[in-house]
């Protein structure tokens, strides 16, 4: 009765477009990056920044429109279609700190979206901030060897 059942499964499950759904991601990921080189060529030449600020500021600024455009709704019509495409730059980690909290809006700003914001924010910071300073303790370490 199992094999039956799955062999109908599969039978009545659309089948995934892998061709298309590749060549998406892959134009999208790339529009995203193209997007974010040019917002870095701007603060080098128009901002006048240095490689590193400039390459900061550019962080900040696709994190900023991830999460701007997550909160208006459009980001998540961009993944339904992009898939990878739209989750593997930085816009989607914005994009994973800020989905979640869309859904406490009824609850207000600052008690509904912005206290669970950082519920999802927390670990990833906790984390991020602890690895990088047992990464820093090594490099630190290391260099005195030397």
């Amino acid at each position: 009765m199992g094999k039956d059942y799955k062999k109908y499964v599969d039978e009545i499950s659309p089948k995934p477009k892998y061709l298309k759904n590749y060549t998406l991601a892959f134009i999208v990921g790339g529009i995203i990056c193209v997007i974010g080189q040019i917002i870095n060529d701007l603060y080098l030449k128009v901002g006048n920044l240095d490689k590193i600020p400039a390459s900061t500021a550019t962080s900040i600024t696709l994190i900023f429109i991830g999460a701007l455009l997550t909160g208006l709704g459009v980001y998540d019509l961009i993944g339904k279609r992009a898939g990878a495409g739209s989750i593997i730059p930085i816009t989607g980690f914005a994009n994973s700190i800020v989905s979640p909290a869309m859904e406490y809006k009824r609850e207000g700003f600052v008690l509904g979206v912005g206290a669970n914001l950082f519920k999802i924010a927390g670990p990833v910071l906790v984390y991020g901030i602890g690895s990088s300073i047992i990464c820093g303790f090594f490099y630190y370490i290391f260099t005195l060897i030397k």
